[in-house]
């Protein structure tokens, strides 16, 4: 039974549309067994994609060379014997260890100057394929091939008992009021963060119908959650900093609902097929947009977005900004009726 080794993405939402490359991949060759390559923090993601045989642990940190630790770890994968590698990231070293692993077909894009590494080496078309995920899968399809009519979407799998003991285990456990899940972090950067008092405002609409609010996001996100609640008079469950990855993945599938940034978690929900409104400033739906049909997009289109920029170089920000929260607002009514 032949195998494939799978060089991962480092960021989230990179990661969970890389499994639209591993759906293909089966449904091309059923029996066939997919590795992935990963860092460690990832792992929660890998589990519940059931197209994953086993998820290695990459030991290094996003942009660290360290070749000797690469060399060891390739020359160590050479007794799985792995039919072809497909190198997701365009980085140099990233395509370093599939060839010390001696594996025979090694297929990823041009990147860094990478040729002599790769011998399946593609040139990337960006008119023909503008989306990440579409550049994802076509790495899973002969050289210029078409893509397929249409490309499978993510899907997580969440144990409704594991997401039962996260919510016991964190106090969030109710079974008597739908949940939405507010996700206002960007790890990306300031240029992609809706307005907390917005998200505030949102909020309280709708604990004002009896509904639960969680709030969503890693350490870096606990001062924009604290504030949120604050302005929503305490009444969310602010989770920002108190859950892993795996957490968060069983929890926001509990939702009824998400708002969220384009991020990492946006696109896990998307993953969990939650009805969702996801909001773009900075950045492109066009690129990277939630892969689900109950999720919608919000953005204004403005001149100067997307202008992919961590800070606004114009310092209005009025591409979140001009989104009020009544669009939002009037924008989750509109998908709670679909």
């Amino acid at each position: 039974m032949s195998a494939v080794l799978i060089i991962a993405p480092s960021w989230v939402g990179d990661m969970v549309m890389a499994q639209s490359l591993f759906k293909l991949l089966k449904e091309q060759q059923p029996q066939q067994s997919i590795d992935v390559l990963a860092r460690g923090w990832t792992q929660p993601l890998l589990e519940r994609m059931p197209e994953v045989r086993t998820a290695i642990n990459m030991p290094l940190g996003h942009g660290e060379l360290k070749l000797g630790v690469r060399r060891r770890l390739g020359v160590s994968l050479r007794d799985r014997r792995y039919a072809q590698a497909i190198v997701l990231p365009n980085s140099l070293k990233s395509a370093l260890l599939p060839f010390w692993a001696r594996i025979p077909r090694r297929t990823g894009y041009v990147g860094e100057m990478r040729q002599w590494l790769l011998n399946d080496c593609r040139h990337l078309d960006k008119q023909r394929l503008p989306m990440t995920v579409q550049r994802f899968v076509a790495l899973g399809l002969p050289d210029g091939a078409a893509l397929p009519d249409s490309v499978p979407i993510p899907q997580l799998v969440s144990k409704e008992a594991d997401s039962l003991a996260a919510a016991k285990r964190l106090g969030v456990v109710n079974k008597y009021k739908p949940v939405l899940a507010l996700c206002p972090g960007a790890e990306f950067g300031p240029a992609k963060q809706w307005p907390e008092e917005y998200y505030a405002k949102v909020a309280q609409t709708w604990l004002d119908k009896d509904w639960h609010v969680w709030l969503f996001g890693s350490d870096n996100d606990a001062a924009v959650c604290n504030r949120i609640n604050a302005l929503a008079n305490d009444r969310c469950a602010n989770l920002a900093g108190r859950t892993s990855l795996a957490d968060a993945i069983d929890l926001l599938a509990m939702a009824a609902f998400v708002v969220s940034n384009d991020s990492g978690l946006m696109h896990v929900a998307a993953a969990l097929q939650r009805p969702m409104v996801a909001i773009y400033g900075s950045s492109d739906p066009g690129f990277t947009p939630p892969l689900s049909d109950t999720a919608q997009v919000e953005r204004l289109g403005l001149d100067c977005s997307p202008c992919f920029k961590r800070e606004c170089p114009l310092e209005h920000l009025k591409c979140l900004k001009g989104l009020t929260p009544e669009r939002i607002i009037t924008a989750v009514e509109e998908v709670m009726k679909r």
